[in-house]
């Protein structure tokens, strides 16, 4: 059943984007790239990777596993 569900997912996958066609995958990858480069945006990741960081590393704590990274 699950491969069913991706198999009929990829295929309307792979319809929705042949019809969009090359301008719209251009439009995406242009778009992308000046979101990727938003000081703003680098900002915000470092936030969350820094709130994931101490998360795991709280868990590894109560767990008694710290490594000492």
């Amino acid at each position: 059943m699950a491969k069913l569900s991706f198999l009929a997912g990829f295929g309307a996958g792979y319809v929705l984007g042949a019809k969009a066609g090359r301008e719209r995958y251009e439009q995406i990858r242009r778009l992308y790239n000046s979101a990727k480069d938003d000081p703003r945006l680098q900002a915000a990741a470092g936030v969350a990777q820094a709130r994931a960081d101490a998360a795991v590393d709280s868990v590894k704590t109560r767990m008694g596993t710290d490594t000492g990274r």
